[in-house]
C-alpha cells in the first residue's frame, strides 16, 4: 500500500526562484536563505520519496478570473513550467502520476470534498520554487509530483478547518492506493506578508513562530483560526498558510520535527520551512 511518510512546508517566494536561476545563491542577501535548506536537500536525497503531493496556489498562470477552482488536482502525465511574464523558469518538466492522482480524486470526492480535475495545466513558481529549494538544479526531478492548486488569491478562500480535514481525506486516499509508494505531502506559501496597500512589507515574526509551534503540537486548534485573523496578523497573503494545514492533516497526530527554519528578510516575505515525519 502507499503510505505517507513525511510532510514538508516552505514558502514559495518568486524572488527565491530568481536568485537560484540567476546564480545569486552565494550573495550576502541570499546565502542565509539557502543555508537553511542544506539539511533539507540531504534529507530528501536519503528519504527518496516516490511521489510528492504538492499543495500550492496558482498565480493566474493556469487559472484566471474566468475560472477559479477552490481545489484543483492535476491528473496529467506531465506539467510544463509556466510563463509568468518573463518566460518559464529553466527547470525540468514536472512528471505526474495520473493513476495515483485519479485515485485520490475519486476517493476525496467520494469523501464529500469537491475537487476540480485538471488534465492540462502549467505550474508556476508556487510549485517550482519549493522543488528547487529541496532538490537543487537537477536535469530531471527525481520524483513524481501531483500538483494540488488551492485558491487563496480570490475571496473566499477555503477555511483552515476545511483544509485540515481535506488533508485527512487525502491521507485516507493515499492509504487505500494499492501500490507500494512512499508519499510526501507538501504545503507551500506564506509566511506573513502583504504585497500591496499601506501595509505592504508587513512581517509578523511572533505570529509566524506561534503558527509553526501550533501546527506541530495542536493543528486541530490552529485549524479554527478564522480568515480575518490571518489578514489582520499575517497580511493579506498570509492566508496562504492554510495550505500548510492540508499537509498537517495528512500526517499522524504526533509527529517528529526533523528540521525547522525561519528567515527574514527574503524579498518582502517571511520565509518558513518545516520537515515533519510520521513515527516509523
Amino acid at each position: 500500500m502507499a503510505r505517507v511518510t513525511a510532510g514538508v512546508t516552505t514558502s514559495h517566494i518568486p524572488a527565491v526562484g530568481a536568485a537560484i536561476d540567476l546564480g545569486k545563491m552565494e550573495e550576502d542577501y541570499w546565502a542565509p536563505v539557502f543555508k537553511g535548506f542544506e539539511f533539507s536537500k540531504k534529507w530528501i536525497a536519503e528519504t527518496k520519496p516516490d511521489v510528492i503531493f504538492l499543495c500550492y496556489n496558482d498565480h493566474a498562470s493556469a487559472f484566471d478570473l474566468k475560472i477559479i477552482p477552490t481545489f484543483a488536482i492535476g491528473c496529467a502525465e506531465e506539467f510544463q513550467p509556466a510563463d509568468e511574464g518573463w518566460g518559464p523558469r529553466k527547470v525540468p518538466m514536472v512528471k505526474g502520476h495520473p493513476e495515483f492522482a485519479s485515485h485520490i480524486a475519486q476517493s476525496v470526492i467520494q469523501d464529500d470534498f469537491d475537487l476540480t480535475v485538471v488534465n492540462e495545466m502549467d505550474v508556476d513558481h508556487g510549485l517550482t520554487v519549493p522543488m528547487s529549494l529541496m532538490f537543487g538544479q537537477p536535469d530531471a526531478w527525481p520524483v513524481r509530483v501531483i500538483p494540488f492548486a488551492v485558491n487563496v488569491v480570490v475571496y473566499p478562500p477555503p477555511s483552515g478547518n476545511r483544509c485540515y480535514n481535506l488533508g485527512k481525506a487525502i491521507r485516507r486516499a493515499v492509504d487505500t492506493f494499492d501500490e507500494d509508494l512512499s508519499v510526501q505531502i507538501w504545503g507551500t506559501g506564506g509566511m506573513s506578508h502583504q504585497l500591496q496597500g499601506p501595509r505592504a512589507g508587513l512581517i509578523n515574526k511572533e505570529f509566524d513562530a506561534n503558527f509553526m509551534d501550533q501546527l506541530i503540537s495542536d493543528p486541530a486548534a490552529l485549524s479554527q483560526v478564522p480568515h480575518i485573523e490571518y489578514v489582520r496578523e499575517a497580511g493579506s497573503e498570509g492566508i496562504e498558510l492554510v495550505m500548510w494545514l492540508i499537509m498537517r492533516g495528512a500526517l499522524d497526530e504526533a509527529v517528529d520535527v526533523i528540521h525547522r527554519f525561519y528567515h527574514v528578510p527574503a524579498s518582502n516575505t517571511a520565509l518558513g520551512h518545516l520537515i515533519l515525519e510520521n513515527h516509523a
